[in-house]
């Protein structure tokens, strides 16, 4: 990644992101309330924030998730 794009990444960061530490620590609540069929995004719009600007924590969530569901293997 060049500077350029990493800083238009950061400026384009969404205000309400609650940052990787808030999201590993409820990582595990967002995904069950996703799986009883809820919406986690309107119960935790930091949390979504961050899954979607943060590479990282998203692939926990989908790792989570299909561990969850049973599909990991």
């Amino acid at each position: 990644m060049n500077h350029a794009s990493f800083l238009d990444k950061l400026l384009a960061t969404d205000p309400a992101d609650v940052g990787c530490d808030a999201t590993f620590a409820l990582l595990d609540v967002y995904v069950e309330v996703e799986l009883a069929g809820q919406d986690p995004r309107s119960r935790f719009p930091g949390l979504a924030a961050h899954l979607r600007s943060c590479e990282a924590c998203h692939a926990d969530h989908q790792g989570l998730l299909a561990t969850a569901t049973g599909l990991d293997g």
